[in-house]
């Protein structure tokens, strides 16, 4: 009878034991290593990837735009790799610099969609809605504003000089994060230069950021090889997925206030005829809209239209 009892004490001391270690693990943040069911949207750009530091890996007619184009290719793998193994089954890549078409089609898995070419609705964030649980960026670079990083512009290095949304400088990544945020889908990470990796988290707070160059100038970095950085990336983005709860979105609500200032003097007098564009100085324009969409809408106006397109 005594042993009986003993054991039943021990079976019981087993159970309350494996009870407080469950308890634990729910309560230790990260310790489930994967969710279920996560859609990812990714929005990639060019001049944040590895390797990239001048036009001659940007743009078509570069020596190094070919070898760029699978650096950027294997980066958003990177990324995919990284979210799946967290619990994403779904994801949706932008490609979002020069000419839209950067990507190499062939070398994606063949279970995601891509968006290509322009101009297209919310720009670089075409195709989001509040379906997307998080938002990636990869490629991404500093402001135009910012007088450090890689390539740093915001929308249009030709032609704009400055940004605002609400009165603050912003860079591409604050106008996507907020695109996202009107949908209620948190930006999760980032990748890119340490300056736009500063400027993201000092926008958005703890989001995940990969680190692939060190900025020395505007043509100039120190750059990881590009197998470190794809590591890195898919290491990151993992991570990020796996902390997808505890993001917020970037909602600016509305109305909000856009200021642009262009580099040259015409096209701002021509803006000016319009009712809804206040022209504030020579350089610059003002537009308010009801809420993030009409202001991405306007953007995408202002660096688009030509009177003499065709067809």
């Amino acid at each position: 009878m005594e042993v009986v009892v003993q054991i039943q004490v021990l079976r019981g001391f087993s159970v309350a034991c494996s009870l407080i270690v469950a308890s634990a693990v729910l309560l230790v943040p990260g310790a489930l290593t994967a969710q279920e069911g996560l859609k990812i949207y990714i929005s990639a750009d060019m001049e944040g990837v590895v390797g990239t530091v001048t036009d001659e890996q940007l743009g078509p007619s570069g020596f190094e735009y070919e070898r760029a184009r699978r650096w950027m290719t294997e980066e958003v793998n990177a990324a995919i790799r990284g979210a799946r193994a967290a619990g994403a089954t779904e994801i949706v890549v932008s490609d979002s610099h020069g000419n839209g078409q950067n990507l190499l089609l062939d070398e994606l898995p063949e279970d995601i969609t891509v968006i290509r070419s322009w101009p297209r609705p919310l720009a670089m964030m075409a195709g989001i809605d509040e379906t997307f649980d998080g938002a990636i960026f990869i490629g991404y670079h500093a402001s135009t504003d910012n007088s450090e990083g890689v390539r740093a512009h915001t929308m249009s290095s030709a032609r704009l000089t400055s940004v605002k949304l609400n009165g603050a400088p912003v860079p591409e990544t604050g106008i996507n994060a907020a695109i996202a945020g009107h949908f209620g889908v948190p930006v999760i990470m980032l990748s890119g230069d340490d300056v736009i990796a500063n400027e993201a988290t000092a926008l958005l707070g703890d989001v995940e950021t990969a680190v692939v160059k060190q900025a020395y100038g505007f043509h100039s970095a120190e750059t990881l090889m590009p197998a470190a950085a794809y590591r890195l990336i898919e290491e990151t983005a993992a991570r990020a997925v796996r902390r997808i709860e505890e993001f917020e979105p970037w909602d600016l609500g509305g109305p909000i206030e856009l200021e642009v200032s262009l580099k040259h003097y015409r096209p701002v007098e021509v803006l000016g005829y319009l009712e809804i564009v206040e022209r504030i100085d020579s350089h610059t324009i003002r537009y308010r809209g009801p809420d993030i969409i009409a202001v991405s809408d306007f953007l995408t106006f202002l660096l688009n239209y030509d009177s003499n397109a065709t067809p």
